[in-house]
C-alpha cells in the first residue's frame, strides 16, 4: 500500500502531534508514504466561495503532482477530504472544466487527466489495511475505555462527492474503536458541526455547538473523544476551557485525533503521539487504558 500524502496545513502547523502520529501508525501498518511537499493549501472551502476556478486549480495542482507519481492521494483531514473529493469528482466529471483547470496549470508543466482518487486515512484503515488486521496489530488493547467518535461535517457532506460513510448514522469511526478494543459512545452530537468555522466572527455560537457536543458526549458516560479532522480536534481541545466557562461545567474531555488513538493501540509511547500537545490533558484515558491492560479486544 503506498499513497502520496497530503498533510494539508494544520498537521504541519497548529496540530504538528497529528503528522507525526499518521506516519507512525502508517509505518507500523505497512502503509508506505510519499509525501506531496509541494502541495498547496486545499482553501478549506473558502477560496472556492470567492473563486471556484481557482480552488479547482489548486487542488488539480495537488492531483496532477500525485497522479504523475501514480499514486492515490491520502488525507489526515477531515475538511481537506471534503474539500478534496468535490474537486475531484468536478475535475472527473467535467472534462471542458478539467480543461479549462488544465489550461491555468500549464505554465507549471502540469496537467490533470482525472485518474486520481482521494482517500482520508480513515478510509484507508477500512478499506485497504482492513479491520482483520488492525485488529491483529493492536499492542495495548483500549478494552475499558469508552470512546465519543466525533466526525464533524467534511468527512460526511455532502456525501454525494464523499459516498463512503451514511451522513445520517455513520459508522467508521465506531468500527476502528471497536477494532482497537475500545467501546464506543453513541449520541447524536457525533454528526455534529464542531464549531470551528465561526469561531472568529461568532465564538460564543462556535463554543455552544462544540461545548454542546462534548457535554452530551461527557452525560453518556465517555473517557474521551476522537476527530479524523484537526479543526475539530482545535474545536474541541484547544476551546474546551471557553466552553467549559460558556457552559459554566466542567468537561475535562481528552480529545484524541484519529491517528493518536490508533497509535496507542498499536503501542506507541505519548512522545511518539505528541500528546503533551494537548491543552486538556489526556492522562485519565491512559489511565483507563492501563487499568484494562491484558484485556482482548
Amino acid at each position: 500500500m503506498k499513497y502520496a500524502l497530503f498533510t494539508g496545513c494544520a498537521a504541519k502547523g497548529a496540530c504538528p502531534e497529528l503528522y507525526q502520529s499518521a506516519v507512525g501508525v502508517a509505518r507500523l501498518l505497512g502503509i508506505e508514504l510519499e509525501e506531496l511537499t509541494s502541495a498547496a493549501c486545499c482553501g478549506a472551502g473558502v477560496i472556492k466561495e470567492g473563486d471556484p476556478d481557482l480552488s479547482l486549480a489548486i487542488n488539480a495542482r495537488t492531483f496532477a503532482q500525485a497522479e504523475a507519481k501514480g499514486l492515490p492521494v491520502m488525507t489526515i483531514c477531515g475538511t481537506c477530504q471534503g474539500v478534496l473529493s468535490g474537486a475531484n469528482k468536478s475535475l472527473k466529471e467535467d472534462a471542458p472544466t478539467r480543461e479549462r483547470i488544465n489550461a491555468m496549470l500549464a505554465p507549471d508543466g502540469l496537467a490533470y487527466r482525472g485518474t486520481t482518487d482521494v482517500k482520508h486515512l480513515l478510509w484507508v484503515l477500512i478499506q485497504d489495511v482492513g479491520l482483520e488486521k488492525l485488529r491483529k496489530a493492536v499492542k495495548r488493547s483500549l478494552a475499558g475505555l469508552r470512546v465519543a467518535p466525533f466526525y464533524g461535517c467534511y468527512i460526511l457532506r455532502p456525501s454525494k462527492d464523499l459516498g463512503f460513510d451514511d451522513p445520517d448514522n455513520p459508522t467508521s469511526l465506531e468500527k476502528v474503536i471497536t477494532a482497537l478494543g475500545g467501546e464506543r459512545i453513541d449520541y447524536s452530537g457525533r454528526i455534529k458541526c464542531c464549531g470551528f468555522p465561526l469561531v472568529l466572527e461568532k465564538e460564543s455560537m462556535a463554543l455552544a455547538m462544540g461545548g454542546g457536543n462534548t457535554a452530551e458526549a461527557k452525560r453518556e458516560g465517555a473517557d474521551c473523544m476522537v476527530t479524523p479532522c484537526p479543526l475539530c480536534h482545535m474545536s474541541l481541545d484547544i476551546y474546551q476551557e471557553r466552553a467549559e466557562r460558556q457552559l459554566g461545567e466542567r468537561l475535562d474531555m481528552p480529545i484524541f485525533h484519529l491517528p493518536q488513538l490508533v497509535g496507542l493501540a498499536l503501542g506507541l509511547s505519548e512522545k511518539d503521539l505528541g500528546l503533551s500537545h494537548h491543552l486538556v490533558s489526556v492522562q485519565s484515558a491512559l489511565a483507563k487504558v492501563e487499568a484494562g491492560r491484558g484485556k482482548s479486544p
